[in-house]
């Protein structure tokens, strides 16, 4: 029997949150996270076999958490909660964020490992389900609600975040006022 590891899988994916959200996928090394944890490289690749495979790991966990909000919004029928829940999630979450919504999830691993290929696969199956469904219950062009809910918010908080800022809270009336424009009553 092995002795328990010392680090969990979400420390190590909180240390190589906060070297690539602070420098850049690039820098998120197998040797700049060990460094951030405070553990031996080799405690790293006992978990995750690669860099690829923690960094892709990490992307499909941000994707994950900033997902839940926004399905749970769109699934209550509150179109605008869904469209906040994006400059809010950002400023609550900077670092997911940064990761998230500055880098394509191709900066972060240069292969995608074939061990997460099936989560990568149905990773926004949940999200287009409750984008199709709001748009179905509600008679609402799908194109038209992904552009109230997902493109809007995206551009609103993109620039703040290339400014290392979170996003203004006056950020959230103007997406709820676009939200309100561009979708029916």
């Amino acid at each position: 029997m092995g002795r328990p590891a010392k680090f969990t899988e979400d420390q190590i994916l909180d240390a190589a949150l906060a070297v690539a959200a602070e420098h850049g996928p690039a820098s998120a090394t197998i040797a700049a996270i060990a460094a951030r944890l405070g553990a031996p490289s080799g405690s790293l690749y006992h978990r995750f076999g690669s860099r690829d495979l923690l960094l892709a790991a990490l992307w499909i966990r941000c994707v994950r958490r900033f997902q839940e909000g926004f399905v749970t919004a769109l699934a209550d029928g509150d179109a605008v909660a869904a469209a906040l829940h994006t400059p809010r999630w950002c400023r609550a979450h900077p670092d997911e964020a940064a990761v998230l919504l500055l880098h394509r999830r191709q900066d972060l691993a240069a292969a995608w490992p074939t061990e997460l290929a099936a989560d990568l696969e149905t990773l926004n199956t949940r999200a287009a389900d409750a984008l199709a469904s709001h748009a179905r219950h509600r008679g609402i062009d799908r194109d038209r609600l992904l552009f109230a809910t997902v493109d809007v918010p995206y551009g609103a908080v993109r620039r703040h975040l290339l400014a290392r800022r979170p996003p203004p809270a006056s950020v959230d009336d103007l997406i709820a006022h676009t939200c309100r424009a561009v979708l029916p009553g």
